[in-house]
């Protein structure tokens, strides 16, 4: 291996450059996510914030829909299907631009008249955080298996089981916010060994900041969760270390690749389409390794949002609640940031990696990687005039922060859609 790979920076970036929060302000008696009850109290005023929250952030968990419940039986095929005058316009977004860039639009704005356009929909990126809709998919998978008659008790479990961090939760750079609601008091930090949140706010973390951390420790219970099934809820911290302790890692590794995967499988997504191969900490790699590698694509992205849509992502109250989970309620980036999308709910993930040979004469810095950068936004945008669309766009651009990229394309893809 050549000497300036000993240089080379590699960091998983899961959002940019500002906490963005999720989940409908109203859900922290549902949730118990305190994080929510600090919002509520921006909201109400009781609390001053310097960041005012868009328009588009006030709705409710319960006037949170799926959009394509009377679609619900329809294939995929008969939805992805060309619109060709969308498709003209949306190929005029992209001229003199090369391969560096994929993407995925489908209008639902008229569910009778879904319009579908696409450019280089199975291209293979690097998913970086958008991979941790994966890690959300599995927890709700295993929820189900465990409660398969009560989606309530399903809930409760999310709120009531507090897990402690470990070693699993260490080493990413991102910080997530911790509300003490008796003080008020609201503070920004690393996650450190004896972090104890409830399964909600792990989750919570893993979306809202993109804590790497957090994902890994979501996808360690839903590996416990299939370990142990219905004795999970019940799972004390002693029978959960020794279990790590004494099983095989490559029954581990296994495991852990198949609750992720297998049910993207289950929606029809290849695993070309995209599929998961590694924890996001090297904390995790202690006890399981990597398998197959991760990738992405559009097509494979867009194939998840559509079935979320419909409520056949494991069942409908599911995706509903993973939907709530997407919800952005804060500053917006990338993607989401562009002003044309102010007034919309915008449901988002975000996520990029970049890889930098920095002995090569080249610029390369944070998100403007020389070797590899990926960025990646997955959205769905409703507007209140009832203009609603689903986008996938997947970059690759080097030496470049493609942020503004997205911000632009973002407003052009409105401005289309909108016509």
């Amino acid at each position: 291996m050549r000497k300036y790979f000993i240089y080379t920076l590699l960091l998983l970036c899961c959002s940019a450059f500002t906490v963005v929060n999720y989940y409908p302000i109203d859900g922290y008696e549902r949730t118990g996510i305190k994080r929510l009850k600090y919002l509520e109290l921006v909201k109400s005023g009781e609390i001053k914030s310097a960041s005012p929250l868009p328009a588009g952030a006030y709705k409710s968990y319960e006037e949170i829909t799926l959009n394509l419940l009377s679609k619900k039986k329809d294939s995929l095929e008969s939805i992805l299907t060309i619109d060709e005058n969308f498709q003209k316009e949306i190929n005029g977004l992209f001229k003199g631009l090369d391969k560096s860039y994929s993407l995925a639009v489908l209008d639902i704005s008229d569910v009778n008249q879904i319009r579908y356009a696409k450019r280089n929909e199975t291209a293979g990126y690097q998913p970086g955080s958008v991979g941790k809709l994966a890690v959300l998919v599995a927890l709700f998978d295993q929820l189900s298996k465990i409660y398969p008659d009560s989606f309530e008790k399903r809930i409760d479990l999310l709120r009531s089981k507090s897990v402690k961090s470990g070693v699993w939760g260490l080493t990413d750079s991102h910080t997530v916010p911790i509300f003490n609601v008796e003080t008020n008091k609201l503070i920004k930090r690393q996650v450190v060994a004896s972090d104890v949140f409830t399964l909600f706010e792990w989750a919570d973390h893993m979306l809202s900041v993109s804590n790497n951390g957090a994902a890994s420790i979501v996808w360690r219970e839903a590996l416990l969760m299939a370990a142990f099934g219905q004795a999970y809820p019940e799972l004390t911290q002693e029978e959960a270390d020794a279990y790590f302790n004494t099983t095989p890692r490559k029954d581990l590794t296994d495991l852990s690749n198949d609750i992720v995967n297998l049910p993207l499988r289950n929606l029809n997504i290849s695993s070309d389409e995209w599929r998961l191969g590694s924890f996001f900490t090297s904390g995790a790699n202690k006890y399981v390794g990597d398998k197959g590698g991760s990738i992405g694509s559009t097509l494979g992205l867009m194939k998840f949002l559509i079935q979320l849509e419909q409520g056949n992502v494991i069942d409908e109250a599911s995706s509903l609640e993973m939907k709530r989970l997407m919800y952005m309620t804060d500053r917006r980036i990338r993607y989401a940031q562009s002003p044309s999308l102010k007034e919309a709910a915008v449901y988002f993930k975000s996520g990029s990696l970049y890889q930098c040979n920095k002995t090569s004469g080249e610029p390369c810095g944070k998100y403007m990687g020389n070797i590899t950068n990926f960025m990646n936004s997955v959205a769905i945008i409703e507007h209140p005039d009832n203009c609603t669309y689903m986008v996938v766009l997947m970059t690759n651009v080097l030496r470049k922060n493609s942020a503004t990229d997205h911000m632009m394309l973002a407003s052009s893809i409105d401005k289309i859609i909108k016509k």
